[in-house]
Protein backbone atom coordinates (compact mmCIF):
# COMPACT_ATOMS: atom_id res chain seq x y z
CA UNK A 1 0.00 0.00 0.00
CA UNK A 2 2.97 2.45 0.65
CA UNK A 3 4.59 1.81 -2.09
CA UNK A 4 0.92 2.04 -4.52
CA UNK A 5 0.92 5.96 -2.72
CA UNK A 6 4.64 6.78 -3.53
CA UNK A 7 3.82 5.61 -6.89
CA UNK A 8 0.84 8.33 -6.73
CA UNK A 9 2.58 11.18 -5.36
CA UNK A 10 5.11 11.18 -8.47
CA UNK A 11 2.73 10.76 -10.76
CA UNK A 12 0.64 14.21 -9.17
CA UNK A 13 4.08 15.62 -9.18
CA UNK A 14 4.64 14.65 -12.72
CA UNK A 15 1.24 15.98 -13.92
CA UNK A 16 1.60 19.48 -11.81
CA UNK A 17 4.92 20.03 -13.90
CA UNK A 18 3.49 18.78 -16.87
CA UNK A 19 2.65 21.65 -19.34
CA UNK A 20 -0.97 22.27 -19.31
CA UNK A 21 -2.88 20.23 -21.82
CA UNK A 22 -3.96 21.75 -24.99
CA UNK A 23 -5.77 20.85 -28.31
CA UNK A 24 -3.87 21.55 -31.49
CA UNK A 25 -6.32 22.66 -34.23
CA UNK A 26 -5.22 21.30 -37.52
CA UNK A 27 -5.64 24.03 -40.32
CA UNK A 28 -8.91 24.32 -42.39
CA UNK A 29 -8.77 27.75 -43.58
CA UNK A 30 -6.35 30.17 -45.04
CA UNK A 31 -5.84 32.90 -47.97
CA UNK A 32 -3.41 32.33 -50.68
CA UNK A 33 0.28 33.03 -50.11
CA UNK A 34 0.43 33.83 -54.02
CA UNK A 35 -1.75 34.06 -56.81
CA UNK A 36 -2.19 31.86 -59.59
CA UNK A 37 -1.14 35.35 -62.24
CA UNK A 38 -3.38 35.69 -64.98
CA UNK A 39 -5.96 38.45 -62.98
CA UNK A 40 -9.53 37.12 -62.87
CA UNK A 41 -8.70 33.86 -64.63
CA UNK A 42 -8.54 31.30 -62.56
CA UNK A 43 -9.41 28.45 -64.61
CA UNK A 44 -12.71 28.72 -63.72
CA UNK A 45 -13.51 27.48 -60.29
CA UNK A 46 -11.80 23.89 -60.93
CA UNK A 47 -8.36 26.03 -61.18
CA UNK A 48 -8.95 27.63 -58.15
CA UNK A 49 -9.59 24.32 -56.23
CA UNK A 50 -6.21 23.17 -57.74
CA UNK A 51 -4.18 26.26 -56.58
CA UNK A 52 -5.80 25.72 -53.14
CA UNK A 53 -5.04 22.17 -53.23
CA UNK A 54 -1.38 22.86 -54.36
CA UNK A 55 -0.73 25.34 -52.17
CA UNK A 56 -1.70 23.02 -48.97
CA UNK A 57 -0.03 20.12 -50.17
CA UNK A 58 3.42 22.65 -50.11
CA UNK A 59 2.59 23.19 -46.62
CA UNK A 60 1.56 18.96 -45.62
CA UNK A 61 -1.77 19.46 -45.67
CA UNK A 62 -2.22 18.04 -49.12
CA UNK A 63 -4.42 15.39 -47.34
CA UNK A 64 -7.49 17.69 -47.07
CA UNK A 65 -9.88 18.60 -49.83
CA UNK A 66 -9.75 22.09 -50.64
CA UNK A 67 -12.05 24.65 -51.95
CA UNK A 68 -11.78 28.04 -52.78
CA UNK A 69 -14.44 30.86 -51.55
CA UNK A 70 -15.69 32.08 -54.99
CA UNK A 71 -19.01 32.12 -56.14
CA UNK A 72 -20.14 31.98 -59.97
CA UNK A 73 -23.03 33.77 -61.40
CA UNK A 74 -25.84 32.07 -63.82
CA UNK A 75 -24.59 31.70 -67.30
CA UNK A 76 -25.26 29.87 -70.65
CA UNK A 77 -28.05 27.62 -68.73
CA UNK A 78 -25.91 26.80 -65.78
CA UNK A 79 -27.52 28.25 -62.71
CA UNK A 80 -25.34 29.95 -60.20
CA UNK A 81 -22.79 28.64 -57.42
CA UNK A 82 -22.73 29.98 -53.79
CA UNK A 83 -19.44 30.69 -52.70
CA UNK A 84 -20.62 29.47 -49.31
CA UNK A 85 -21.89 26.29 -50.37
CA UNK A 86 -18.79 24.88 -51.66
CA UNK A 87 -16.64 25.03 -48.47
CA UNK A 88 -17.93 22.94 -45.69
CA UNK A 89 -19.87 23.16 -42.37
CA UNK A 90 -17.07 24.09 -40.30
CA UNK A 91 -15.65 24.83 -37.90
CA UNK A 92 -12.45 26.24 -39.54
CA UNK A 93 -9.13 27.32 -38.26
CA UNK A 94 -6.40 29.35 -39.20
CA UNK A 95 -2.42 28.02 -39.68
CA UNK A 96 -1.82 28.70 -35.36
CA UNK A 97 -5.36 26.97 -34.65
CA UNK A 98 -7.47 30.03 -34.16
CA UNK A 99 -10.86 29.71 -34.92
CA UNK A 100 -12.15 31.84 -37.77
CA UNK A 101 -15.34 30.47 -37.29
CA UNK A 102 -18.00 27.81 -35.93
CA UNK A 103 -20.06 27.14 -38.87
CA UNK A 104 -21.72 28.63 -42.31
CA UNK A 105 -23.63 31.00 -39.73
CA UNK A 106 -21.48 32.29 -37.64
CA UNK A 107 -18.85 33.25 -40.36
CA UNK A 108 -21.55 35.01 -42.77
CA UNK A 109 -23.29 36.43 -39.45
CA UNK A 110 -26.51 35.22 -40.76
CA UNK A 111 -28.67 35.74 -37.83
CA UNK A 112 -28.73 39.51 -35.99
CA UNK A 113 -27.04 37.69 -32.77
CA UNK A 114 -24.22 36.32 -35.01
CA UNK A 115 -23.68 39.59 -36.90
CA UNK A 116 -23.40 41.35 -33.93
CA UNK A 117 -20.76 38.55 -32.41
CA UNK A 118 -18.73 38.34 -35.09
CA UNK A 119 -16.26 36.05 -37.05
CA UNK A 120 -12.77 36.02 -36.47
CA UNK A 121 -11.70 37.26 -39.66
CA UNK A 122 -9.21 39.92 -38.66
CA UNK A 123 -5.56 41.25 -40.45
CA UNK A 124 -4.19 39.00 -37.40
CA UNK A 125 -6.12 36.18 -38.05
CA UNK A 126 -6.89 35.62 -41.61
CA UNK A 127 -3.13 34.13 -42.50
CA UNK A 128 -1.40 32.40 -45.58
CA UNK A 129 -0.87 28.47 -45.68
CA UNK A 130 2.74 29.68 -44.47
CA UNK A 131 1.05 31.26 -41.54
CA UNK A 132 1.82 35.06 -43.00
CA UNK A 133 -0.02 38.31 -41.83
CA UNK A 134 -1.15 39.94 -45.68
CA UNK A 135 0.23 43.02 -46.63
CA UNK A 136 -2.92 45.72 -45.87
CA UNK A 137 -3.54 49.30 -46.26
CA UNK A 138 -1.36 52.05 -44.95
CA UNK A 139 1.26 48.79 -43.53
CA UNK A 140 3.94 50.46 -45.75
CA UNK A 141 3.56 53.83 -46.67
CA UNK A 142 7.08 54.45 -48.39
CA UNK A 143 5.94 52.30 -51.16
CA UNK A 144 4.40 55.34 -52.48
CA UNK A 145 1.98 54.56 -55.18
CA UNK A 146 4.51 51.94 -56.41
CA UNK A 147 1.58 49.64 -54.82
CA UNK A 148 -0.55 50.39 -58.04
CA UNK A 149 1.99 48.78 -60.42
CA UNK A 150 2.10 45.13 -61.18
CA UNK A 151 5.95 44.85 -62.23
CA UNK A 152 6.57 46.59 -58.91
CA UNK A 153 4.38 44.76 -56.66
CA UNK A 154 5.37 41.14 -57.70
CA UNK A 155 9.10 41.55 -56.56
CA UNK A 156 8.01 43.01 -53.24
CA UNK A 157 6.37 41.06 -50.65
CA UNK A 158 5.83 44.25 -48.34
CA UNK A 159 3.12 45.77 -50.38
CA UNK A 160 -0.10 46.26 -50.16
CA UNK A 161 -2.10 43.31 -51.38
CA UNK A 162 -4.78 42.93 -49.26
CA UNK A 163 -7.91 42.69 -51.12
CA UNK A 164 -8.79 38.99 -52.23
CA UNK A 165 -11.62 37.69 -54.68
CA UNK A 166 -14.44 36.23 -53.85
CA UNK A 167 -17.59 37.34 -56.32
CA UNK A 168 -19.77 37.21 -53.86
CA UNK A 169 -21.93 39.21 -51.60
CA UNK A 170 -21.62 39.74 -47.93
CA UNK A 171 -23.71 36.27 -47.58
CA UNK A 172 -21.84 34.06 -49.53
CA UNK A 173 -23.83 33.92 -52.16
CA UNK A 174 -23.78 34.79 -55.74
CA UNK A 175 -24.96 37.95 -57.85
CA UNK A 176 -27.45 38.26 -60.58
CA UNK A 177 -25.76 37.47 -63.88
CA UNK A 178 -26.73 41.19 -65.40
CA UNK A 179 -23.30 42.57 -64.53
CA UNK A 180 -19.97 41.04 -64.20
CA UNK A 181 -18.68 40.27 -60.64
CA UNK A 182 -16.52 37.45 -61.45
CA UNK A 183 -14.63 38.03 -64.00
CA UNK A 184 -17.23 35.63 -66.32
CA UNK A 185 -16.90 33.21 -63.83
CA UNK A 186 -13.44 33.15 -63.40
CA UNK A 187 -12.14 33.08 -67.00
CA UNK A 188 -11.65 36.49 -67.91
CA UNK A 189 -8.47 38.46 -67.96
CA UNK A 190 -9.87 41.11 -69.87
CA UNK A 191 -9.87 45.11 -69.32
CA UNK A 192 -12.58 47.62 -69.98
CA UNK A 193 -11.27 50.27 -72.61
CA UNK A 194 -12.50 52.77 -70.50
CA UNK A 195 -11.25 52.06 -66.86
CA UNK A 196 -13.45 54.62 -65.23
CA UNK A 197 -14.40 53.98 -61.57
CA UNK A 198 -14.19 50.49 -59.67
CA UNK A 199 -16.97 48.51 -60.13
CA UNK A 200 -19.59 46.65 -61.80
CA UNK A 201 -21.02 48.64 -65.34
CA UNK A 202 -22.32 47.38 -68.25
CA UNK A 203 -20.19 45.30 -70.28
CA UNK A 204 -17.34 45.67 -68.21
CA UNK A 205 -15.13 43.15 -66.53
CA UNK A 206 -15.11 43.33 -62.97
CA UNK A 207 -14.95 41.28 -59.81
CA UNK A 208 -16.00 41.53 -56.24
CA UNK A 209 -13.32 41.52 -53.46
CA UNK A 210 -13.29 41.76 -49.85
CA UNK A 211 -10.18 42.74 -47.39
CA UNK A 212 -8.05 40.59 -45.18
CA UNK A 213 -7.73 43.29 -42.90
CA UNK A 214 -11.42 44.85 -43.15
CA UNK A 215 -10.40 48.23 -43.75
CA UNK A 216 -10.98 50.45 -47.63
CA UNK A 217 -13.30 51.51 -49.83
CA UNK A 218 -16.49 50.18 -49.40
CA UNK A 219 -17.46 48.54 -46.50
CA UNK A 220 -14.58 47.15 -45.14
CA UNK A 221 -15.82 43.46 -45.72
CA UNK A 222 -14.09 40.39 -45.29
CA UNK A 223 -16.18 39.02 -48.40
CA UNK A 224 -17.54 41.94 -50.27
CA UNK A 225 -16.38 45.15 -50.56
CA UNK A 226 -15.96 46.83 -53.36
CA UNK A 227 -15.45 46.09 -57.54
CA UNK A 228 -12.34 46.59 -59.37
CA UNK A 229 -11.11 48.33 -62.54
CA UNK A 230 -10.87 45.43 -64.53
CA UNK A 231 -10.07 41.51 -64.67
CA UNK A 232 -5.94 41.75 -65.81
CA UNK A 233 -3.58 41.37 -63.15
CA UNK A 234 -2.19 45.31 -63.71
CA UNK A 235 -6.43 46.00 -63.01
CA UNK A 236 -6.27 43.92 -59.99
CA UNK A 237 -3.16 45.56 -58.66
CA UNK A 238 -4.45 48.81 -58.98
CA UNK A 239 -7.15 48.34 -56.68
CA UNK A 240 -4.38 46.79 -53.97
CA UNK A 241 -4.98 43.23 -55.19
CA UNK A 242 -3.13 40.59 -56.35
CA UNK A 243 -5.42 37.75 -57.35
CA UNK A 244 -5.46 35.95 -54.21
CA UNK A 245 -8.22 33.99 -52.74
CA UNK A 246 -9.68 32.00 -49.92
CA UNK A 247 -9.48 28.22 -49.26
CA UNK A 248 -11.05 26.15 -47.39
CA UNK A 249 -10.75 23.09 -45.89
CA UNK A 250 -14.58 20.91 -46.80
CA UNK A 251 -13.25 17.77 -44.39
Amino acid sequence: MKLIFQIFVLFISFAAQAAPFSIDYPMSFFVTSKPIGDGGNLGGLAGADAHCQLLATEVGYGHKTWAAYLSTQSQDGMPAINARDRIGEGPWFNFNGEMIARNLEHLHGDTLELARLGNNMTKQSVLTEKGQIVPGLNDFQENGHNDLDWDYVKNTPNSNRHEVLTGSQPDGTAYMSELDYTCNNWTSNEDPEDYGPMGAAENKPNVQIGFTDRNGGGNGSWNSSHGTRGCSQHSLVRTHGIGMFYCFAIN
